[in-house]
């Protein structure tokens, strides 16, 4: 408990840093959001009066403040360019980046795991040299390149889907899912060849070790070793990987949906950062770091129950 406590309490004092950063950040960079609202040619006056109706003639950290208490309890702001409220605007933008980063991640842990089992395992070095040198080739190649590759190879060649034609949750969840496939897959797949690759060397590395002798000579097989002993201690530094996988999926999501049109939260956070809506930006950046963290704090307790020593450290 003592243990999960103190990551809980990092956890807290990680986002409050970040969402301060988010928002002092975009207090210092050049530019005045009136000027994008009401144009070059407002007068004085009529940029002070909107700045005071925006609440920007206050103190940085007493806007600060009640920006992040009006955050925490659901209320991200208004928009300065839509002058609606922020949460209204990321309702349904937001679900669609989840899915598409969850699914990812799915398909990575689905995938890898048993790839790289099947290569730190294998007898054969045939098929440890094919799927090492596949690993190698596919690692070196972008995430974007293959969604923009996917895209034209199934969308354009074999017409398996219109590309841009995106359906929603809200209308069909099949058909979105069914959407979200190649994009998911297309984040996924470096992603996998970088998870087989570790746990291929974590797994000859257990191989190596003398409790693998030890189990050999009192005569079990190896498959058991494998399953019941190396799997266990191999996947420990795996679990770490897998979480910051997790996290930079997200960031990944968000530029797969710009090749396939996916009416997520990229479209919103480019044109905000284009036009200084700065509410809208804060938000997306702290909800980002919010879940890279959330996640790593998520790994860290995976990695105390895969290996206690962890706890009397």
């Amino acid at each position: 408990m003592k243990y999960a406590a103190k990551k809980f309490c990092t956890l807290i004092i990680t986002l409050f840093i970040v969402s301060l950063l988010a928002f002092l950040a975009f207090q210092v960079i050049p530019g005045d959001p009136t000027t994008d609202m009401l144009g070059t040619e407002a007068t004085a006056e009529a940029r002070a009066e909107l700045r005071a109706e925006l609440g920007l003639d206050r103190p940085v950290l007493v806007r600060y403040f009640d920006w992040l208490f009006s955050f925490v309890t659901g209320d991200m702001g208004t928009s300065y360019s839509y002058r609606m409220p922020v949460s209204d605007m990321l309702a349904d933008k937001l679900p669609i980046t989840f899915l598409l980063t969850i699914m990812s991640f799915l398909f990575t842990v689905v995938l890898s795991i048993p790839l790289g089992i099947l290569a730190g395992s294998t007898r054969s070095k045939a098929l440890d040299v094919i799927i090492t040198a596949f690993d190698q080739l596919v690692m070196s190649v972008p995430a974007f390149f293959i969604g923009i590759v996917a895209c034209f190879v199934f969308g354009n060649i074999f017409a398996l889907f219109v590309p841009g034609n995106f359906v929603s949750y809200t209308v069909s969840w099949s058909k979105c899912l069914g959407y979200l496939v190649l994009p998911a897959l297309s984040i996924a797949i470096p992603r996998i060849a970088m998870t087989v690759k570790m746990l291929r060397s974590s797994v000859l590395s257990q191989m190596e070790q003398d409790y693998v002798r030890t189990a050999h000579s009192r005569g079990n097989r190896r498959s058991s070793i494998l399953v019941r002993h190396v799997l266990k201690n191999a996947l420990i530094p795996v679990i770490t990987f897998l979480a910051v996988s997790a996290a930079e999926i997200m960031t990944g999501s968000i530029i797969i949906e710009q090749v396939f049109t996916i009416p997520g939260i990229s479209r919103l956070l480019i044109a905000s950062i284009a036009n200084r809506d700065f509410p809208v930006v804060q938000a997306i950046v702290v909800i980002l770091a919010a879940w890279i963290v959330i996640v790593n704090f998520v790994a860290d307790l995976l990695y105390q129950f895969a290996d206690p020593r962890i706890r009397l450290r």
